[in-house]
């Protein structure tokens, strides 16, 4: 099972991409559990987190489209780079910050729309990427190992958090971070991909940006996936920015129990990573998104229950192995069904959609957590999500099979 995962590895540009995007990931991961405990342990207020959330995810309204377009038009290894050093500048600041005695909430969530704009730009340039780097029929093992990296990277940056929290300050987790963000910038410079047509027309940005909306609602098998994403956002996807809220408020395991449930999720999801994508070539990829997002809200609601630190931790690995095989499985097909010549653009409005909901989500189960707790709101939110499933399979029957493979003659990715 595991040679099917990790078949795209024997592409040496992939192989560098995914090796530096890991590093990245430890960094932010590193950076993100510094930040949640410093917001959580100095206020003592949920709403912080969600403030910082939306912080870090709005601006891809402006970051997603632009990185789109962009994509779609310069080299997206030169676009991602670009963007990695800038996001090395936020995460010194940050770092700078911190040494001097300078930090505070609100300037952590300023620098965070800084590097959010540049994440979510160089985002869509990474995805469109893929599927230039491995074979067609190796494009759900690709997306499932940058997935893989990204929530390994959740699971040892939350280990290596603790050890600078340990040793020193949150200074030190921003300052990996920016190293992070500069191995990237280097890496990428010996990242290579098929030469594509140079586009001859001028920009246009809003043009194009609505030619690909226009285009990603016309074919079903990215509409649906990027409205999926948006469900999932905005109702399962808080439980990880509360993630603070819910170790140290509510079962007062204070930063250990916030590292140990973020290694958790990551444990979880670098799991599901490793195994699904081959449970899909037995099965079929569509059961694999179904099955996983079924699990996820009963997990979801067993998270919300659990009664103490083990308790939680154990729910947690299912729990991010679901979310993992949830949003893999939604953004392949996007991969498989967008059109090349717009693929940046369609896979910036998946961005698009997950960044908008799932700060909206998170702020709004962030302020419901200050006045009803974090647990009830957990609850409520996992019925809510098995109470929408219901409505889609009684009055959209369809809409899992048209993310089915798309219909053009090409090698069948999996047994559908």
């Amino acid at each position: 099972m595991a040679l099917a995962s990790l078949a795209p590895l024997r592409h040496r540009s992939f192989a560098l991409a995914m090796t530096s995007s890991f590093v990245s990931s430890v960094g932010t991961w590193m950076q993100n559990v510094a930040l949640g405990i410093y917001l959580t342990e100095t206020t003592r207020n949920p709403i912080w987190l969600g403030l910082l959330t939306v912080a870090a995810w709005a601006p891809a309204v402006i970051g997603a489209p632009l990185g789109g377009v962009v994509a779609d038009r310069w080299s997206r290894q030169r676009w991602i780079q670009l963007n990695n050093l800038m996001m090395t500048g936020t995460a010194s600041a940050l770092a700078v910050a911190a040494v001097t005695h300078h930090l505070s909430p609100r300037l952590a969530c300023f620098l965070a729309v800084g590097e959010g704009l540049c994440g979510s730009a160089s985002w869509a340039a990474w995805q469109s990427l893929l599927p230039d780097l491995v074979e067609k029929d190796e494009v759900l093992a690709a997306v499932s190992l940058s997935s893989a990296q990204f929530n390994l990277g959740r699971v040892i940056g939350p280990v290596f958090a603790a050890l600078a929290l340990t040793l020193g300050s949150v200074s030190l987790c921003f300052a990996v971070n920016a190293l992070s963000f500069f191995f990237v910038l280097v890496i990428f410079s010996f990242v290579r991909s098929a030469p594509r047509p140079k586009p001859t027309t001028r920009v246009h940005f809003i043009a194009e940006t609505l030619s690909g909306a226009r285009r990603a609602w016309a074919v079903k098998g990215c509409r649906h996936p990027i409205l999926g994403v948006a469900v999932i956002a905005v109702i399962a996807g808080p439980f990880i920015a509360l993630v603070p809220a819910m170790a140290i408020i509510v079962l007062h395991a204070g930063k250990i129990g916030t590292t140990w449930l973020v290694t958790a999720q990551g444990v979880g999801a670098v799991t599901g990573a490793l195994t699904l994508p081959a449970v899909a070539k037995r099965t079929s990829r569509l059961k694999v998104l179904r099955g996983s997002i079924y699990v996820l809200a009963g997990s979801l609601a067993l998270y919300a229950v659990a009664p103490n630190l083990v308790s939680s931790v154990v729910v947690m690995v299912f729990l991010g192995g679901a979310y993992m095989g949830t949003m893999t499985g939604l953004n392949t097909s996007v991969q498989l069904h967008a059109p090349q010549a717009e693929r940046s653009r369609i896979l910036a409005l998946y961005i698009l959609s997950l960044s908008m909901f799932y700060p909206l989500g998170a702020l709004v189960q962030a302020d419901l957590a200050k006045s009803f707790g974090v647990r009830p709101v957990t609850l409520v939110a996992a019925g809510a999500l098995l109470f929408v499933l219901v409505l889609v399979r009684v009055f959209s029957p369809d809409f899992w099979l048209e993310m089915g493979p798309p219909p053009v003659e090409a090698p069948i990715l999996l047994a559908d």
